[in-house]
């Protein structure tokens, strides 16, 4: 959630710390926003306010990493105490149970959500099923009075009698919500309306059933209360219980690792994540992926956490404590969003600040107080994850404006191409860059040392918008670098954070068949021009056979280049701190970052650039 709010915030303001927006974007109909007309000047005073502060960008983005960190920290926890509580039933077996369950579990991801998801959705249904059918058992066997609960009387009291016990005991009746924070990182996995279905129509009236007769069976058993789950169930259906419950657990793991992979996927799209290798997991649903490396870190984190803890009460404290963070930075995202794009009236605002930023207020300081009891392990996980985020992002920024201080002129960049000693051989360059406005510096680097250039070449930079998905139609942008006979063109590609960028879009193929539209579109528009200011021929009209023939002859041209063999110029830039910087920043660049792409999946890899056509161009920037 928190990332998809924090791409919206960037649409519609340029709060984004890397300076590539182009005008050009907006024209893509998906970023196009239906926005009211009024309350138009306190909308206008807050963007304003953001787009001219440099610490209020910062912060955005900040918080937006540390929900992340916490939403990924989820997804270490909810593993862990979900498959704990289910084999809870079985006290001797927990551990050596739990650790076996936990490594299935992850090894079966790469089957992906779609095909995993079929075998699941019959056994979450029984599970629903049995546990609102157990729960309005017990409630009419034991006690049916406890339907007066209802009253809002009775938490008062509870209150007024336990004092700060009550107020501490919400880091525990928080975890009745858990979950809910991963809907939104779900929704590419599921469609919108399945999940309001479901969670309406079966995932709340079976828990509400659940709960009721668990607090009903309690009334005759107080002294079973750290048992109450496995001690309510009728003695027949225990054991059929016992094997839906293990079964359940893992759905719910699931569910959050699936969340983990989407949210995963949206950090990189925007820079801030280390690469890493997305596999679309499903031809159907795009938003279902699966990424190796962080499959397996999470599988050894969780073994890792049950391991230590062993049981679920220091779990819960630290699960709680993630949860509830992501709540509150995403209701604090809400509120910028409700205010400068949605345009909500300010009562309205101020009502959901009241109530809802209340309520999450009370429940987040009762689970920080349990921070020494566990509740610092989702800390400890968002501070980790937050400083190789940090880290990546950071150096990621100043190697971008370090080459969009040095980027090459058109002058430059047609001197170079005219130059008699330089060689044109042919064949299609595809030139890749992360700068979207300009020419990088590495390509006077390049030829300066091959001294040859193929006969058509493309710049492409691969460019990520802050909307989900980019219309295909839509996704190429091209513009020609003049004077026509260098055929040199640039290309910026925009995906949208939940779009497909391997090779399940042959981005080389249709980055030709893109090319030539464009080469005839140019053309066409050149000659309306050319009408326009009475450049015609004798007979009044435009030449049409002219028209035909310059676009035949510069489509071929791209064809021959193309079928001639196309090479993929690959940027391999190391970075280093500049001399005299600070022990800080060398150690920010030099160690940390160096060591991160080092280990990490290389460009090529990104984007399934075949090997054998690749060339690295290599080149040091000192920031």
């Amino acid at each position: 959630g928190t990332f998809a709010l924090y791409s919206l915030i960037c649409r519609y303001a340029r709060v984004g710390l890397i300076p590539s927006q182009q005008a050009e974007d907006r024209d893509v109909s998906n970023f196009q926003l239906e926005l009211p007309s009024n309350r138009l000047r306190r909308a206008s005073k807050l963007k304003s306010k953001l787009e001219n502060s440099q610490f209020a960008k910062f912060f955005l983005l900040i918080i937006t990493m540390l929900g992340t960190s916490m939403v990924i920290g989820d997804g270490v926890l909810t593993p862990c105490i979900s498959v704990l509580s289910a084999v809870g039933g079985i006290k001797e077996a927990t551990s050596a149970m739990t650790e076996a369950i936990l490594i299935c579990l992850f090894m079966v991801q790469r089957f992906g959500t779609d095909k995993v998801g079929y075998s699941f959705a019959p056994i979450i249904c029984v599970w629903f099923s049995l546990i609102g059918g157990i729960g309005v058992y017990n409630f009419i066997k034991f006690d049916p009075t406890v339907i007066k609960a209802i009253n809002p009387k009775y938490i008062v009291d509870y209150f007024k009698r336990n004092k700060k016990d009550a107020w501490v005991s919400l880091g525990g009746v928080v975890l009745a919500i858990t979950g809910t924070e991963a809907l939104f990182a779900d929704v590419g996995h599921f469609t919108v309306r399945s999940i309001q279905i479901s969670m309406c129509s079966v995932t709340y009236p079976a828990l509400i059933m659940a709960y009721t007769g668990q607090a009903s069976f309690l009334r005759k058993h107080q002294s079973l209360v750290s048992d109450t789950f496995f001690k309510s169930i009728p003695h027949s259906l225990y054991w059929p219980m016992f094997v839906v419950a293990v079964a359940a657990a893992i759905i719910a793991s699931q569910a959050m690792i699936s969340g983990t992979f989407s949210i995963i996927q949206q950090s990189l799209s925007l820079g801030c994540f280390p690469r890493v290798k997305i596999v679309h997991t499903s031809a159907k649903y795009e938003g279902q992926v699966y990424i190796p490396e962080m499959n397996y870190l999470l599988m050894i984190a969780c073994v890792g956490v049950t391991l230590g803890f062993r049981t679920t009460e220091k779990i819960g404290n630290a699960y709680g404590i993630a949860v509830v963070f992501v709540m509150t930075l995403t209701s604090s995202l809400l509120v910028l969003i409700m205010i400068m794009i949605w345009k909500t009236d300010i009562l309205l605002v101020v009502a959901y600040v009241v109530i809802i930023g209340s309520i999450e207020f009370v429940y987040l300081s009762s689970v920080l107080y349990k921070f020494d009891q566990g509740g610092y392990l989702p800390l400890a996980f968002a501070a980790a994850l937050m400083t190789v985020m940090y880290v990546w992002n950071n150096v990621y920024r100043k190697k971008y404006n370090f080459e969009l201080e040095h980027k090459l002129s058109l002058e430059r960049v047609k001197d170079i191409a005219s130059d008699t000693n330089l060689c044109r051989i042919p064949g299609l360059a595809l030139f890749y860059s992360e700068l979207v406005q300009g020419i990088p510096p590495i390509f006077e680097h390049y030829v300066a040392n091959i001294q040859a250039l193929h006969s058509v070449l493309v710049f492409v930079s691969i460019k990520s918008l802050p909307i989900s998905k980019v219309p295909a139609e839509e996704r190429f942008l091209f513009r020609r670098v003049e004077p026509k006979e260098l055929n040199i063109f640039r290309c910026v590609v925009r995906y949208g954070y939940t779009d497909i960028r391997n090779k399940v879009e042959p981005l080389e193929q249709t980055l030709v068949e893109k090319l030539k539209e464009f080469i005839t579109e140019n053309i066409y528009l050149a000659h309306i021009i050319d009408g326009k200011k009475g450049k015609e021929d004798e007979n009044g009209m435009m030449n049409k056979e002219e028209w035909q023939e310059r676009v035949a002859s510069e489509t071929s041209m791209v064809e021959k280049a193309w079928e001639g063999g196309a090479v993929h110029l690959i940027g391999e830039n190391e970075v280093i701190a500049s001399k005299g910087s600070g022990i800080g920043k060398r150690l920010l660049i030099d160690y940390a970052y160096n060591f991160m792409k080092k280990n990490l999946r290389q460009s090529e890899k990104i984007f399934d650039i075949p090997h054998k056509r690749m060339l690295k161009v290599g080149m040091t920037y000192e920031l």
